[in-house]
């Protein structure tokens, strides 16, 4: 799939091409967010949120600019919303009204990684989410253990949903690796 391809379809709502755009533009987003803030667990969570809005508004995304300046925009918009907040007052919440309303990705149908997760012994399994970054164990367990979902998961963490889609959707592609490995 080519990358045009791609957000022609994500712009119709398909799982597939948004879980392709992650793919293809996760390591760059992420590599551009750990230079800026040098931490990988803020830069991990701001690449998350730029995906999550990023797949809220893809809609908007104008094709005669490249998609990769389009997230990098996106990227730097959120860092620095995020730095100035934390500035201003360490413990207030971060809040978006936008983040508020909900983009839909598709769920009803096992991806590759649901079927492979599935598949394994749990034993085994259990040591390889151990092997992920908290966060991502955290959503793991919600979701495939407590049997939560999108919705319960995003009120037990406090975060918008796109983020924990997204989260989720990072956290399956890391234990798949893990898995095959």
């Amino acid at each position: 799939m080519e990358v045009e391809e791609a957000i022609a379809k994500a712009k119709k709502n398909n799982q597939k091409a948004f879980n392709f755009l992650l793919d293809e533009f996760w390591d760059y987003v992420y590599g551009y967010q750990l230079k800026r803030v040098t931490n990988e667990y803020d830069a991990e969570d701001i690449t998350i949120q730029t995906f999550s809005k990023a797949f809220d508004k893809i809609d908007k995304y104008d094709e005669k600019y490249a998609f990769k300046t389009w997230l990098i925009t996106i990227s730097k918009n959120i860092q620095i919303d995020l730095h100035r907040k934390e500035k201003s007052s360490i413990n207030s919440k971060i809040t978006d009204h936008e983040d508020d309303k909900v983009y839909r990705l598709l769920d009803d149908s096992p991806s590759p990684e649901d079927k492979l997760i599935t598949e394994q012994n749990l034993a085994k399994l259990l040591r390889d989410i151990k092997k992920l970054k908290p966060n991502y164990q955290e959503v793991i367990n919600l979701r495939y253990f407590q049997e939560l979902s999108y919705n319960e998961i995003s009120q037990e963490l406090n975060e918008p949903m796109n983020n924990i889609k997204v989260k989720l959707l990072r956290a399956k592609k890391l234990l798949a690796e893990i898995i095959k490995k």
